[in-house]
């Protein structure tokens, strides 16, 4: 049975950084290319028509340019190819293209609905659009601009998406449109557990569950065993590779939203706690304070946080051991998924590829 890799300290990040593997780039390379082309011709017909409409297409192409990992494409195609599927099929380059874009859709609309400034090292979608109408002195508010101008942007991320998938089978499409759906059920649960200042942990886990986890990892895995005609008879052995994987992966983006390094990771730290999000890392840590610590807790989310105290809640999630506790779970979630995968009716190239990915996704520095 395979298990996760020790760790020296699960109350830090990792000890070594684990580089993403190579069959990530394989998958992602071809999904860039298929994207990029498919914008690009876009920039062209549109600019045609108008030239404004090349800003809020160019935005798009830059962003999806400026990194990410790709790994909804990645489970979606190791699935495919493990079910016995040709690699070649540009079907699975298609599909992964409309995941990527789909996750592009999301990244612009969390930003706004978040007030994030960055993304993969760039200004947020909004961001770049409020300084536009600011330098350009146009009349009306800049912010609402923005934040239009950007969902606009997401908009047409998710059209572009929904057109890659067009010809794919039903049993395909619908587990495509159920994927959509749990991600809108998911960023819901996170705007309304944001609000409510709650520290409840099973809505931590769910808004986990929704928001991230199964349209990362369960979800792709079954679009491909869709897409290679083999869903019915592997789907419950991909869910048992996902789910684990998938809360393992939001646990470890939800420390590195509180401990990253921005310059690797493309986004302020401690935003979430700016925001006062609702995480299973602050549940854990609620659940094992009172009185001062408690009341520090409380302040997340708080227009006025200072950057001290953002840094005493840092400290706080390390000492009251939530930090830890958090840790284990990504290591037993991983060896449980792992152990999945080694069981998994999948070819060997794929087992390793999954076993690879389920290793970087949960000690990842990005």
């Amino acid at each position: 049975m395979a298990s996760a890799p020790e760790r020296t300290d699960p109350s830090k990040t990792s000890e070594r950084t684990i580089e993403p593997p190579a069959s990530l780039a394989l998958v992602g390379s071809r999904v860039e290319r298929r994207v990029t082309a498919l914008v690009e011709v876009e920039i062209e017909r549109w600019r045609a028509v108008d030239a404004e409409l090349e800003a809020p297409l160019v935005a798009l192409r830059e962003l999806i340019a400026a990194g990410g990992k790709r790994l909804r494409p990645a489970f979606c195609y190791w699935a495919f190819v493990g079910a016995g599927a040709d690699p070649d099929d540009p079907v699975i380059v298609d599909a992964g293209a409309a995941l990527e874009l789909l996750h592009t859709f999301a990244l612009v609309h969390d930003d706004v609905m978040d007030a994030s400034d960055t993304r993969r090292g760039l200004p947020a979608v909004h961001r770049r659009f409020i300084t536009q109408h600011a330098d350009d002195r146009w009349r009306g508010e800049a912010r609402r601009y923005g934040e239009g101008a950007a969902v606009l942007v997401g908009d047409f991320a998710f059209v572009y998406s929904d057109m890659l998938v067009g010809g794919i089978s039903a049993e395909a499409r619908a587990i495509y449109d159920e994927l959509r759906i749990e991600l809108c059920v998911g960023q819901y649960l996170d705007l309304v557990g944001t609000a409510g200042g709650t520290h409840d942990r099973e809505r931590a886990r769910r808004i986990e569950r929704y928001k991230s986890g199964k349209y990362t990892v369960e979800r792709p895995l079954h679009l491909g065993a869709a897409l290679a005609g083999r869903f019915p008879e592997i789907r419950d052995s991909l869910s048992a590779i996902g789910i684990p994987l998938g809360e393992a992966f939001q646990l470890r983006d939800d420390l590195l939203g509180v401990y990253g390094d921005a310059s690797v990771t493309g986004k302020p730290v401690g935003d979430d706690l700016r925001e006062g999000k609702l995480t299973p890392l602050v549940a854990a840590a609620a659940a094992r304070c009172s009185g001062a610590e408690l009341a520090l807790l409380t302040r997340l989310g708080s227009a006025d946080l200072s950057s001290d105290e953002i840094t005493a809640i840092q400290s706080l999630l390390v000492e009251s051991g939530a930090r830890d506790e958090i840790e284990r779970a990504i290591a037993e979630l991983v060896g449980e998924a792992i152990t999945a995968v080694e069981a998994a009716p999948l070819t060997g190239e794929s087992r390793a590829a999954l076993v690879d990915l389920a290793t970087f996704v949960a000690w990842r520095d990005r």
